[in-house]
């Protein structure tokens, strides 16, 4: 069977675009932002709301969008960037530390700072489905929620876990709903479901679609975005590029896995602090309409899993499914995913999970792609801005990115403005998450995880557990990612 394979993703291949060569500026900016994704654009959108009269520059090494921002699945959801035990934790240890300090000032808990955290992610999305609106970008965004259905009793355990944490950490009673299988099946007939999780506010987009529209919004209103420009070094004051060195007053960094393109002493960059872990997709070819009478999904809700090595996946405007997972994680010393071609043997092993969620149906797969997260050794995503250099950085969203980066960039903004606000006292700021282990432990580490988690499925699956097996618990608590 054919496919189209690479070409950055299937949501950019729809509209391909060459590199507008925009001119560099010669005069000072106010603001530059390196990176042109999701962060890049949402910063540049809101700094010119805040500041009209700013001058403003994003300097993008390929077209918008072309790394994680336009791989995606297309989730635009309340899931958090980070471990949110981890997050609160951090925040206890400062207030311990120094109760008078920044973080000790704002006088909240952990947990507390932690559901405020969660609580601008629910407005993010609001605001972004609002700016989309306002601005004309048809995103083919669908407010359908999400939906994680577990397939075991195992995974229904761990979602019915999932489901007492978000109550934990900020969910309210109308933020999710628990469905039975019958329940769940009525909504996506999923093979064996055991039941799921409802959250309603999530939203799906076309993740190429939305950058595109931000950058021809953002060009409109004056702002340059000059693709086809490597950066190189970045220091107080300037970007060195391919092109010529570009100098700002406020210099944003946002390079999520592709942040070791550049140099510098830049916070939150120091050392081994953001790998690139791959995540692959594959987008099937349209189904016909009786296929979709037996799957049912009318509602567009973006669908997930409880296995350990999870899958997302959406209903595409033009009737495709689109589904990611892992697969080859991680390539030796950082390497990047290039125009985003697939091992043979990982898209088999995607097609297969389809198969496993709706096995009397018979899928085409049309294109495969993957893309770069970028991973902090805790999972964890951090902002910092260093007021001396006047540089901000904005990393390590882990896969959970399309909501996170527009409070990212509000945050950016605020943190640049110099005066503490709400958002300058989420968690995330200044998150220290510690540096990667060393090349070959690293890949060894990274590798040996998925392994992990692989058995892990696969024993319950052969076994019918009711519970998530030691193994992958040792597994999580080892990667960082137990709550």
């Amino acid at each position: 069977m054919s496919y189209l394979n690479g070409e950055a993703s299937f949501w950019l291949a729809q509209s391909p675009a060459e590199p507008i060569d925009s001119p560099l500026p010669t005069t000072k900016q106010d603001l530059v932002i390196v990176g042109g994704g999701m962060t890049g654009l949402w910063s540049a959108y809101c700094a010119r709301q805040a500041h009209p009269d700013w001058s403003i520059t994003v300097i993008e090494a390929r077209t918008v969008g072309y790394g994680a921002s336009g791989r995606n699945g297309g989730w635009l959801s309340t899931l958090m960037p980070g471990n949110r035990a981890r997050f609160a934790e951090a925040v206890d240890r400062a207030v311990a530390t120094d109760p008078h300090g920044p973080v000790g000032s704002a006088g909240v808990s952990g947990l507390e700072s932690v559901r405020a955290f969660q609580s601008a992610l629910f407005d993010s999305i609001d605001e972004v489905l609002e700016t989309l609106e306002t601005e004309g970008i048809d995103a083919q965004q669908v407010r359908g929620g999400h939906i994680d259905i577990a397939q075991s009793e195992a995974g229904m355990a761990r979602v019915r876990e999932l489901v007492d944490a978000n109550r934990e950490y900020g969910y309210g009673p109308d933020d999710m709903e628990v469905l039975d299988a019958e329940q769940t099946r009525a909504r996506i007939n999923v093979d064996n479901a055991h039941g799921s999780v409802f959250v309603p506010a999530t939203a799906r987009i076309d993740p190429a679609l939305l950058v595109e529209g931000l950058a021809r919004v953002l060009r409109d209103q004056g702002v340059t975005i000059c693709e086809g420009t490597k950066a190189g070094h970045v220091g107080t004051g300037t970007v060195v590029t391919d092109r010529g060195p570009v100098h700002g007053e406020t210099i944003f960094v946002c390079l999520e896995g592709y942040s070791d393109t550049v140099s510098g002493r830049l916070p939150g960059l120091e050392g081994r602090q953001v790998i690139p872990v791959f995540s692959s997709m594959i987008a099937t070819a349209p189904l016909p309409a009786e296929a979709w009478e037996e799957i049912g999904w009318e509602g567009r809700e973006c669908l997930g899993d409880a296995a350990h090595t999870f899958i997302y996946a959406q209903r595409t405007a033009d009737d495709r499914i689109a589904l990611g997972g892992r697969g080859a994680p991680y390539a030796f010393n950082s390497g990047l995913p290039g125009d985003g071609r697939v091992p043979a043997e990982v898209v088999d092993l995607l097609r297969t999970r389809l198969s496993s969620l709706f096995p009397t149906l018979d899928f085409e797969v049309a294109h495969a792609w993957r893309g770069a997260l970028g991973v902090t050794r805790d999972w964890c995503a951090g902002i910092f801005f260093d007021p001396e250099q006047r540089i901000g950085v904005a990393r390590g969203y882990a896969g959970h990115g399309v909501t996170a980066t527009h409070l990212a960039a509000k945050t950016l903004l605020d943190r640049a403005g110099g005066t503490p606000t709400p958002l300058t006292a989420l968690p995330w700021n200044d998150h220290v998450s510690g540096q990667w282990e060393p090349e070959p432990i690293r890949w060894l580490g990274i590798r040996s995880m998925y392994r992990i988690f692989n058995l892990a499925d696969e024993w319950e699956r052969v076994t019918g557990a009711t519970k998530t097996s030691l193994l992958a618990r040792f597994g999580a608590k080892l990667a960082g990612l137990a709550e």
